[in-house]
């Protein structure tokens, strides 16, 4: 079906009085397209004059007013309807340069005006090449939900999903379930004055998710494998422990295989089996909450420490199994050690956080309430209580039989510990009955694979150095969220957290399952593009077979074939545009953001031909940091160089470089990416969008090389959002860069 579109310009908010009328009519004229203007589109009788257009026939409209990111409900008409936004608010008007000697009030004016017509050209551009999508809908649809692992975390995503109507199976490899929380003798306050330790309440949970009806527990079960998509997972179950076709054979030395072949070893891979094949339990599902938890993190690394060696000296997981089975008699003194010490002792152990001060505070409190005579020591660098645990740190600090100081232990000979640098100025050594090393909480996504997922990418979740093995996409902006659509995770294996934060995270994550769900039963795209009903599409008679769509994607939304073809899984598509960006032969786009139509948008930019100090420079800013981050700079009245125009795209990853050379081509005089930081700063949103557009710009470079044009006319430069006002001095710089290496030479061709 084709478009008719309908062209509006909002003259409120300061745009009227600082455009020329007669250039944007000039420009709108360009691209043949007729403005109807009012002094509020956004309010009844702006809304009511688009509806008319509407009405009249109008389904495509480029709106141009505020920015994409506000106003969005005001200017959502329907799903037979398009909207392209053009921002020419906060992209040519509030971020306009002031009047100044150098530039008078009509000058400033008819720089901005430029400005306006290039972004109103843009929007009728993009209007007139988007296509309304279709919603992706599955042949068959499974709204149950798979809950992974037993212990609070996954009974209470278990409850908490049951209680929103929605049938949960929880399956837990022990025999019963609970988790670590079986083996506590006491549990943090939850209530003022914080100060008490309270009896641990698991056996009330337990009860509770047991109690209800739309809940299946299987315990003594694990996952084989999981393949298909939100929607239509479709999910290997096995008793645990047993083999399966999926599972990796023992690795064996050369001296073990020598022991095995002359029968004197057992061959360890003698019982693996094709277990599905002769007892295959395949169940589908619609959403999956991993809450697997976490194991000791190992502190036997630490020699000086005598883990291992010296029988004094426990851990704060054998410490609490001592405690709840009563075996504290005798034990009169205890030295609680929070980081490793030695040569780095300003570090703490592995994996360790807020959770194991808390720990080393509650074990302290065992020993106390054991015996009144008995005296515990913790000796930390970082002690961290957050929110009301401040308050039972401070309920442990008045008591007299505890000592805590910041010191770092050199060493532990038997039973004494010797340690330096305390807070009171000087070496310590402490005779004591027992050692406990703090040892933190080391997710079971840490040590691949333990969930065998049916991907093309891996098996497992470790994606992402970053997170140390946490099954994260985002840690900060999108909790739960894994790089596997559909699969969220809680608790333990998120994040070390107490038992609080573990409640709300599983009750978090159960929503996210739900929403999931929800979202691919409606055809749209879960967070960050929530609603987005576009995906991804394929114009396969032109593959190559080259398969970087397929390994770029960072969700694991592509599969392939024996030769290489991709196979998409729509409902696991984030819609980051990565695919799109990575295909050399431009054959995968979207309704309404593909390779023709944003390379449209570039060659609707008026470049100058004749003037030396009016270049034009393209931007491609991520949606997520970049785009606001701009937007925020311009609401706060800083000027953003006049040189510059700006194009948001969904992730710096969907960057095809056939913008780049269309943009140079067109004579444009630079081309610069703005997006999220990447590295040890990873902000990404898409995971790693800003690192492989890096790379793919240092490959362009090359070719601009060949062609007589320098590289340094293409840049990548990342910023967060909270980066608004750094913006305005960053795109000095890179337009500061272009003017020095003069006009594109391709100009005017």
């Amino acid at each position: 079906m084709s478009n008719t579109i309908a062209t509006y310009l909002c003259t409120g908010c300061g745009i009227g009085d600082a455009l020329d009328m007669d250039m944007m009519n000039e420009a709108a004229g360009e691209v043949s397209a007729e403005i109807k203007t009012h002094e509020a589109l956004c309010q009844a009788g702006g809304r009511e004059m688009i509806q008319a257009g509407i009405d009249g026939g109008a389904n495509s409209l480029a709106i141009c007013a505020c920015s994409m990111r506000v106003m969005q409900q005001e200017f959502n008409f329907g799903d037979k309807v398009s909207v392209s936004r053009g921002n020419i608010r906060e992209g040519a008007v509030w971020s306009a340069q002031k009047p100044s000697e150098e530039r008078d009030e009509a000058m400033v004016k008819e720089f901005t005006t430029m400005a306006a017509g290039d972004i109103l050209r843009m929007c009728v551009t993009q209007a007139q090449k988007t296509e309304l999508p279709e919603p992706f809908q599955l042949e068959t649809f499974n709204n149950d939900i798979l809950v992974m692992g037993g212990g609070i975390a996954g009974i209470t995503a278990a409850t908490e999903a049951a209680k929103a109507g929605y049938n949960v199976t929880l399956i837990e490899k022990a025999d019963q379930l609970g988790g670590k929380a079986l083996g506590w003798s006491k549990q943090f306050p939850t209530k003022a004055p914080f100060a008490d330790l309270e009896e641990p309440t698991i056996g009330a949970m337990i009860a509770e998710v047991e109690g209800q009806a739309d809940v299946t527990i299987k315990t003594g079960t694990e996952v084989a494998r999981i393949g298909g998509a939100p929607g239509d997972f479709s999910v290997t179950l096995k008793p645990a422990g047993a083999a399966s076709e999926w599972d990796a054979p023992v690795k064996v030395g050369v001296d073990e295989q020598d022991l095995i072949d002359k029968g004197e070893m057992e061959d360890p891979n003698d019982g693996l089996q094709n277990y599905m094949v002769e007892n295959p339990e395949a169940v589908k599902f619609g959403s999956v909450i991993l809450a697997t938890g976490w194991v000791p993190a190992d502190v036997s690394e630490y020699e000086h420490l005598g883990y291992g060696s010296n029988d004094k000296v426990v851990t704060n997981a054998e410490f609490e199994r001592m405690a709840k089975e009563g075996k504290l008699s005798g034990i009169n003194s205890v030295a609680f050690v929070m980081s490793p010490g030695g040569e780095e002792h300003d570090m703490d152990f592995p994996y360790a956080n807020s959770v194991t001060s808390m720990v080393a505070l509650k074990q302290a409190k065992y020993v106390r309430e054991n015996n009144a005579d008995a005296k515990a020591y913790i000796l930390y660098q970082h002690m961290r209580t957050p929110g009301h645990m401040e308050m039972f740190y401070k309920g442990v600090q008045d008591d007299d039989g505890i000592f805590l100081t910041k010191a770092a232990v050199t060493s532990v000979e038997g039973g004494t510990v010797h340690a330096k640098d305390t807070l009171l100025g000087e070496d310590i050594d402490i005779d004591v009955d027992l050692v406990v090393l703090a040892a933190g909480l080391r997710p079971t996504t840490a040590d691949a694979p333990t969930i065998n997922l049916a991907y093309r990418q891996g098996n497992a979740f470790l994606d992402l150095d970053l997170f140390d093995g946490y099954a994260d996409s985002h840690f900060i902006c999108f909790p739960y969220e894994t790089r596997r659509t559909g699969i969220y995770t809680c608790g333990g294996v998120r994040k070390a957290m107490n038992m609080e934060e573990t409640i709300d995270d599983a009750t978090g994550a159960a929503l996210k399952a739900i929403q999931a769900m929800v979202s691919a039963d409606r055809g749209v795209a879960v967070h960050p593009r929530s609603g987005d009903s576009t995906y991804p599409e394929f114009f396969m008679q032109r593959c190559t077979q080259c398969k970087r769509c397929t390994e770029e994607c960072p969700f694991g939304a592509l599969d392939d074939d024996e030769k290489g073809t991709p196979q998409p899984n729509p409902t696991r598509c984030r819609r980051c545009g990565t695919c799109m960006g990575a295909c050399p032969e431009r054959i995968i786009g979207f309704k309404d953001y593909n390779i023709d139509l944003i390379g449209s948008m570039v060659k609707a930019v008026e470049v100058p031909e004749d003037e030396d100090d009016q270049l034009r420079i393209i931007v491609f800013a991520c949606e997520n940091d970049a785009y606001p981050a701009l937007d925020m700079a311009a609401a706060r009245g800083h000027y953003l160089n006049n040189l510059i125009r700006v194009i948001p795209v969904r992730c710096l990853g969907s960057v095809n470089m056939a913008w780049i050379k269309d943009a140079l081509a067109a004579g444009m005089d630079g081309a610069l990416l703005l997006g999220c930081a990447h590295g040890d700063d990873y902000q990404c949103h898409f995971v790693k969008g800003s690192e492989i557009a890096d790379k793919r710009m240092e490959n362009i470079g090359d070719t601009l090389s060949t062609l007589g044009l320098e590289p340094e006319r293409c840049s990548t430069r990342t910023v967060a959002i909270t980066d608004y006002e750094k913006i305005p001095a960053i795109l000095d710089e890179f337009v500061e860069e272009i003017l020095e290496l003069g006009p594109n030479p391709f100009k005017g061709f």
